[in-house]
């Protein structure tokens, strides 16, 4: 498999949307097409890094990075949001995701993003370095269900932040929607 990571092109559009209808289903389709859309227009989510895994030229894997503030923070911390994720289904369990994932990281700590969150299954990206984050003091934008809470997460890219601040979350405008953060 010729499996190559590399940033979203204006031209990718229509190939991410197939991705995500795909691996979200059509109950979600059009809720995640239209927040990416709107993620990648809207001033808030930026600076942003929207990766593609394309196959032989074929984008089969999209990931998305957004900009986010932590409130009440003494100190202004660089910091992104993972949302959302998408692997095709032909495409799942070959490690893809976690291409895009590690990717993402890493350039996001090249550009001094200091913190990464993200809301989604705590055994996936447990294997990727996140761990809760609400112990840690970060809050999520709208709450989290208590059974759920070990699902809202956080990475530090850069040591000896993570303790010395916390906060609430405040994502993009688009983002910042009770709609999107049930888990």
């Amino acid at each position: 498999m010729n499996l190559q990571v590399r940033k979203a092109l204006e031209s990718d559009r229509q190939s991410i949307s197939i991705v995500v209808i795909a691996a979200f289903g059509t109950a979600q389709e059009n809720e995640i097409t239209d927040l990416i859309i709107d993620l990648l227009a809207d001033p808030s989510a930026q600076p942003l890094l929207s990766l593609v895994a394309t196959v032989n030229d074929h984008v089969v894997g999209h990931i998305l990075f957004t900009n986010v503030r932590i409130k009440h923070s003494q100190r202004l911390v660089p910091s992104a949001i993972l949302a959302p994720l998408s692997v095709h289904p032909e495409y799942q369990n070959q490690g893809i995701g976690g291409r895009l994932i590690k990717e993402g990281l890493k350039q996001l700590k090249a550009a001094g993003i200091e913190l990464v969150f993200v809301l989604g299954h705590p055994g996936y990206y447990l294997k990727y370095g996140f761990s809760a984050a609400g112990i840690k003091g970060f809050d999520a934008p709208y709450p989290i269900p208590p059974e759920n809470s070990d699902a809202w997460m956080v990475q530090e890219l850069h040591p000896g932040v993570i303790g010395h601040v916390k906060g609430q979350v405040i994502c993009a405008d688009v983002l910042n929607n009770p709609k999107h953060w049930r888990e």
